[in-house]
């Protein structure tokens, strides 16, 4: 591995959520990429990610990423994010609310060959999507 994981993980989303540099993926996540998400399996390496990242990009405009990382072994790592943006567009079924969201990402990293294999993620996205997007009682 050229850089420790904590190196890559922030080189990534300095990549990714800062520059939006969708050809950055290669650079950070093997071909065969699965993200382990909430019991359910995503798969399709590089396209998954592409197609994600781009809906997220296109549903938080102004998406401020910050990293944490809380454990780091040879292959693997463990880290949190903080995520904030204002929700103006649709994303996962829920219409754009207009509401600047804040949320938080826990997750565990597996590389190989120096490349992001696999995440075990856990959000709680959803739960602020479902908030925003309920008016407020009269």
């Amino acid at each position: 591995m050229d850089s420790p994981p904590a190196d890559r993980i922030h080189a990534a989303h300095a990549a990714l959520f800062g520059s939006k540099d969708m050809d950055a993926i290669g650079d950070f996540f093997a071909d065969d990429y699965v993200a382990h998400v909430t019991g359910r399996d995503m798969t399709g390496g590089h396209a998954f990610l592409r197609r994600f990242l781009g809906m997220l990009h296109g549903a938080f405009f102004d998406l401020e990423v910050e990293v944490q990382i809380l454990l780091e072994g040879e292959h693997r790592i463990a880290w949190q994010r903080t995520l904030k943006g204002t929700h103006t567009g649709a994303f996962l079924g829920f219409p754009p609310s207009g509401r600047q969201l804040v949320w938080r990402d826990m997750a565990t990293t597996r590389f190989q060959d120096g490349l992001i294999a696999e995440d075990w993620t856990i959000s709680d996205l959803a739960e602020r999507l479902l908030l925003a997007s309920k008016r407020p009682s009269a």
